[in-house]
């Protein structure tokens, strides 16, 4: 696969496109290596050792099953000083913050707050305008499922360029951004399409969703989080960075190829970046465990009652990635052995996460991979789960 190009997109879409299949072969876990002696997961373990044979630096992951909880960390920690991954590390989660702000906007439709089926004008009056673009045309559920059309702001190729490569990154990653000067820059552009008329994922969407969160709760974004959902469900590992540019402990160093046109085999450690360049869409640090626990909590109904929960699940096609719909804040994916699971992904600068859960929430599996540049092995590791009779 080639290196990989963009933060913060569809990680699992990328990887399937790349591959039908991978042998999973690789090396032996690196002394010291914490995985835990469970039964089970073995062909996980193995797809996971097959990714960091490939290159990626480490994996931390996590599943959970009727049989308890297995653990595992795999690779190098820290290239500088050799360190392992560990397996409680914390990581950027990417647009797996998605998640929780579809959530809590639909505890809030649950307690009549607001409806899905709301304009985005009504909750954010001037907010979407310029270039064709209308917020009066588009509601909060297509918001949710990316059907709003909206251009997505990392699309521009300025603004990629100048946050997420290269000397850019390197000089503005200390940079404190505003949801609003995201904005701007999305709405410089035209919509790619009429509200409705298709799915395409904009990181736009999840900025708007978090500022109606906002506006409807009458707090922050990151209080309303708090006390819905990280408190209720003691996600101690799991924050919001605000400004801050470096991890909470335990956690690793994460790695990006930012010169991949001009220096393909250079990696620089990207680990510190200003958490408002990720507002509400991708800012959100957690761990494997944490998100175990809030994805089989969603899926197991503790967090919405059985109506918001059917609407989380109620999917549009994905033009792109036919095998894959997107409902409100999760996605249901079809493996090739004719399982379907639910899940989420997200890339940040230096970071890919992946959680995936049957949809009853009570098999999960969340992984993460300290380097952003090859999603190649993810499916692989899907399928040793979700698949092989051994695992789960």
């Amino acid at each position: 696969m080639a290196a990989w190009k963009r933060p913060r997109a569809c990680v699992v879409g990328l990887a399937a496109a790349a591959l039908t299949a991978t042998v999973l072969t690789g090396p032996a876990r690196a002394a010291g290596d914490p995985a835990t002696k469970a039964t089970g997961h073995q062909a996980t373990q193995h797809a996971i050792e097959a990714a960091v044979a490939a290159g990626v630096p480490g994996v931390t992951a996590e599943a959970r099953d009727a049989s308890g909880v297995w653990k595992s960390a795999t690779g190098v920690g820290n290239l500088k000083t050799g360190a392992p991954r560990g397996v409680n590390d914390r990581f950027r989660t990417g647009s797996i913050t998605n998640t929780f702000v579809a959530t809590v906007l639909l505890q809030m439709e649950a307690e009549k707050k607001l409806s899905l089926d709301d304009t985005v004008e009504r909750w954010l009056p001037g907010v979407v305008t310029g270039n064709g673009n209308d917020g009066r045309a588009v509601t909060v559920r297509q918001l949710l499922n990316h059907t709003s059309g909206l251009p997505d702001y990392l699309a521009d190729e300025t603004y990629y360029t100048t946050y997420t490569l290269g000397n850019g990154f390197l000089q503005h990653r200390y940079d404190t951004l505003t949801p609003a000067q995201r904005l701007t820059v999305a709405f410089s552009r035209a919509p790619l399409f009429q509200p409705g008329a298709r799915h395409a994922f904009s990181h736009t969407n999840d900025i708007l969703a978090a500022l109606i969160l906002q506006k409807v709760g009458g707090r922050s974004y990151e209080s309303e989080v708090r006390r819905r959902i990280i408190e209720p469900l003691a996600l101690t590992a799991t924050s919001n960075p605000g400004t801050a540019t470096g991890l909470p402990q335990p956690s690793s160093r994460g790695y990006s190829k930012l010169f991949y046109n001009t220096q393909p085999d250079r990696l620089d450690d990207v680990t510190e970046l200003n958490g408002s360049q990720g507002w509400g869409d991708g800012d959100i640090i957690s761990s494997a465990a944490d998100l175990n626990r809030f994805y089989g909590a969603l899926m197991g109904g503790r967090l919405l009652p059985a109506r918001q929960l059917a609407e989380l699940t109620t999917t549009v096609v994905n033009p792109d990635f036919p095998i894959s719909s997107y409902g409100l804040g999760v996605e249901q994916l079809a493996l090739g052995c004719g399982t379907t699971i639910w899940y989420h992904d997200g890339g940040m600068v230096g970071w890919l996460t992946l959680s995936a859960f049957t949809k009853d929430g009570r098999h999960q599996l969340t992984f993460n991979y300290n380097g952003d540049w090859d999603a190649s092995g993810i499916i692989p590791v899907l399928d040793a789960e979700f698949c092989d009779p051994t695992s789960g």
